[in-house]
């Protein structure tokens, strides 16, 4: 099975909120078997979009491959004025790409979402990731992360035991589907 998980903030630095995410993500879903990998938006090169241009540009192609070769996603965006970073939403809105293609968009991918707050608005986020995950022909789990940012590190900035715990169930339910979850740690 492959992943991608989906970096949609525009932070560059290795040790930045978006990083340690994905960074963890990606080693839960190794140890499931699941083949990863992290698409940075920072680092992607798309335009913004614009539905006139004759010619598709090449960073737009990656990224439609990218997007549109794997099993499984996991959206990661911190809030941004009530939703999505407007990067990443950009970013999506070239999946217009593939819309005459015989299975556009994302049709049929499992997708997780996760976003983060200085607050404990981040559900906000997460609905309005999960809108145009639906209207990309995805299956949203059931069940996403909000994270309050402050609670998100123990004190080696390591990811916290309570989000551990909320990212493998996430996880758990993107690799394995709707059935009896176990406990991440047990």
């Amino acid at each position: 099975m492959k992943a991608l998980i989906f970096n949609g903030a525009l932070e560059r630095n290795p040790n930045a909120t978006a990083y340690k995410i994905a960074e963890y993500l990606q080693r839960i879903l190794s140890i499931e078997g699941v083949d990863t990998q992290v698409f940075h938006v920072a680092d992607s090169g798309i335009p913004l979009f614009d539905y006139s241009l004759k010619k598709t540009p090449q960073s737009v192609e990656i990224m439609n491959h990218a997007f549109r070769s794997v099993d499984m996603q996991i959206w990661l965006s911190p809030l941004y004025h009530g939703g999505m970073t407007g990067v990443m939403k950009n970013c999506l809105d070239w999946l217009e790409f593939s819309a005459k293609m015989p299975q556009p968009y994302l049709t049929g991918q499992r997708i997780g979402l996760v976003c983060w707050a200085d607050g404990v608005q981040a559900m906000q986020g997460i609905n309005a990731m999960d809108a145009v995950a639906k209207s990309l022909r995805a299956w949203t789990l059931p069940y996403a992360v909000p994270v309050q940012k402050i609670e998100l590190f123990d004190e080696q900035r390591e990811i916290a035991e309570k989000y551990q715990d909320r990212f493998g169930l996430l996880t758990q339910l993107l690799v394995h589907g709707p059935r009896k979850l176990t406990h991440i740690n047990e």
